[in-house]
C-alpha cells in the first residue's frame, strides 16, 4: 500500500512539470505568431501626414508612388484597390538597391500594412529613421515573364555615401 502512495506522490510533480511545459510552449508559440502578423497602426502612429508629404518621403527613399485606384486594380488584375503602386524607381537609391521594381505594389513596410499613401508615408518615415527595414511588395505577372511575379520582401540596408 505504501508503494502505491509513493508512486502517486512522485507522479504529481511530473504532471505539474508537463503542465507548466505545455503552458510555456503555448505562450512562446503565441508570442512568435504575434510577431509574424502585420502590425496595425497604433494611436502613436496617428501623427499628421499628407499625401504630398508621403510622396516626398517616397522620392527621398527612391520611388515615385501613388494610391492603387480602380484603374490600377483593373490593369494589374488585383483583388482590391489597396496598397501603393510604384510608378518609377530612382536609380542608385535605397529602393533601387533593395530591388523594388516599377509596377509593384507596396503592401507592407516593417510588418506595418500599407493600405494607402498616408499609411505609406508614416511607415516609410519610421523605416528611414532606422538603419535597416523591410518592404513587402506584390509584383504582378509580366506577360513576357509570367514566372517573375508574387510576393517579395526587400531588405533595405543602411544608407551609405
Amino acid at each position: 500500500m505504501e508503494d502505491t502512495r509513493i508512486s502517486s506522490v512522485s507522479a504529481q510533480p511530473k504532471a505539474l512539470r508537463s503542465g507548466r511545459a505545455f503552458v510555456l510552449c503555448v505562450s512562446l508559440c503565441m508570442g512568435a505568431l504575434a510577431g509574424l502578423a502585420p502590425t496595425p497602426v497604433s494611436a502613436t502612429d496617428q501623427e499628421s501626414m499628407t499625401v504630398d508629404e508621403a510622396g516626398r518621403l517616397g522620392e527621398e527613399f527612391g520611388v515615385i508612388v501613388g494610391d492603387v485606384d480602380e484603374d490600377i486594380k483593373k490593369e494589374l488584375k488585383l483583388e482590391r484597390a489597396q496598397g501603393v503602386a510604384v510608378f518609377e524607381v530612382i536609380g542608385s537609391s535605397r529602393a533601387d538597391y533593395a530591388g523594388i521594381k516599377v509596377r509593384s505594389i507596396i503592401k507592407e513596410i516593417d510588418k506595418t500594412e500599407i493600405r494607402n499613401m498616408i499609411d505609406f508615408g508614416r511607415a516609410i518615415k519610421r523605416g528611414m529613421k532606422e538603419c535597416n527595414f523591410t518592404v513587402g511588395t506584390y509584383e504582378p505577372a509580366d506577360p513576357v515573364d509570367p514566372v517573375g511575379w508574387g510576393v517579395n520582401f526587400h531588405f533595405v540596408g543602411c544608407k551609405r555615401d
